[in-house]
């Protein structure tokens, strides 16, 4: 994209309404589709109440045991990594679509950008590697 078409297009943007219109057209419908499901499947869904359909469902068993047990931390460690392996795409995705354009027009900024997502990664990476030290991708 040259210079003279983006300065165009943000004089079109430099009203906030107008910058901020999509953000506020998502929350709406986002917040409209989920309030939309609960009315219309209170109005439409069945209304049947009892003592088996308020009991509790252990895919289609009885329930059995304590409800108080206590689970091995490693469900919680790995859950964690995926956690953090979800921010790592949600941060690295962007960057990588922006990364090659950055580059081109402003070389510094380019390696500074480089030089950021480098520890970024080494960051991760030593989360990654404490956990495997730690034992949490064994499974006895």
């Amino acid at each position: 994209m040259n210079y003279e078409l983006s300065f165009i297009l943000a004089e079109g943007l430099a009203d906030p309404r107008v910058a901020w219109a999509p953000v506020f057209l998502l929350l709406v419908i986002g917040i409209g589709f989920g309030l939309g499901n609960i009315i219309l499947s209170s109005l439409l869904g069945p209304a049947r109440t009892g003592k088996v359909k308020d009991g509790a469902y252990e895919s289609g068993m009885m329930p059995v045991g304590d409800t108080k047990k206590r689970f091995n931390v490693r469900y919680y460690l790995v859950a964690i990594m995926f956690v953090a392996l979800d921010v790592e795409i949600v941060i690295m995705y962007p960057w990588a679509a922006s990364f090659a354009q950055t580059l081109k027009l402003d070389p510094e900024l380019g390696r500074m950008m480089f030089a950021g997502i480098g520890v970024f990664i080494a960051l991760v990476l030593v989360g990654y590697l404490y956990d495997i030290a730690k034992g949490v991708l064994r499974w006895d």
